[in-house]
């Protein structure tokens, strides 16, 4: 896509994504954001990028932190954040998604994570940038894959293994977190998810909010949204994408598509399309 998508009302304001055929599980992302607020939203995917110019605000993992020029991104799968510019012109960033099954894949390493999301690291930062960009120009297949070693090479440092969480077992919280991903396609009510959570519907509002950081209804929203993408992906129409994911039309689809990844339902399908 050339120029400014048509939802945004910034001329300043722009994004574009790119999938690559020879490399299912990846996604290629180019922004400027002026004035833009993304509400919170989740990638099912590790985020990795820089910030080329300004800076963004955003709140992950409950904290509030800014990544300023030459900050190197690193964001686990399944972590709501939101975004908004920390300057007056906004920020200019690069991002790659890659699931954490194509990372497994392609290293031959599983339970990969990382400890910070973000850190002021201008040697690697640059180095992130560049790989993406030459991710996004490059047709050739064999090429492709051989620079998304090297982007990995460059962020490996900062990534960990094993898992990640000290407690055993489930807590009623990833109970209910995993209750959203398996029926997000339904209206869901409070009571229902308070019951998965063992707790009365005030309790478990308020613990939700302090173990998650967002809303139940926010959460629900994010799972939408990222099963939306999946379907689009795939060339689903977004009036059927709408009914899948338990939207109440296409209009619904669009206004929140929109709110969480900056473009419309329709001219994401047609950006990722392009191979």
């Amino acid at each position: 896509m050339q120029g400014v998508p048509d939802q945004f009302s910034d001329e300043k304001d722009s994004a574009r994504f790119r999938h690559l055929a020879g490399i299912p599980g990846v996604e290629l992302y180019h922004a400027h954001i002026a004035h833009y607020t993304f509400e919170p939203h989740t990638h099912e995917a590790f985020g990795i990028g820089t910030i080329e110019w300004g800076a963004e605000r955003f709140r992950y993992r409950g904290a509030e932190h800014v990544a300023a020029v030459n900050s190197l991104v690193t964001m686990n799968p399944d972590e709501l954040h939101t975004g908004e510019a920390a300057t007056h012109d906004g920020w200019r960033y690069r991002m790659i998604y890659i699931e954490p099954t194509m990372l497994e894949r392609m290293t031959g390493m599983k339970e990969w994570w990382f400890t910070e999301v973000e850190r002021h690291d201008p040697a690697r930062a640059h180095v992130t940038g560049k790989i993406i960009y030459d991710l996004w120009h490059q047709p050739d297949p064999l090429a492709q894959q051989g620079l998304l070693l090297d982007l990995i090479d460059t962020f490996r440092p900062y990534a960990r293994h094993g898992s990640k969480r000290n407690t055993t077992g489930q807590t009623r919280f990833d109970r209910v977190r995993d209750y959203l991903h398996d029926n997000y396609m339904h209206a869901l009510s409070l009571d229902e998810l308070a019951r998965e959570a063992a707790l009365s519907p005030f309790h478990f509002l308020r613990q939700f909010k302090a173990h998650f950081h967002v809303t139940p209804h926010q959460m629900l929203m994010a799972v939408r949204l990222w099963r939306a993408k999946e379907f689009l992906t795939r060339g689903m129409p977004a009036a059927e994408v709408a009914i899948a994911t338990g939207l109440s039309d296409q209009s619904h689809l669009t206004r929140a598509f929109t709110r969480r990844y900056g473009i419309t339902p329709v001219r994401y399908q047609k950006q990722v399309f392009r191979g």
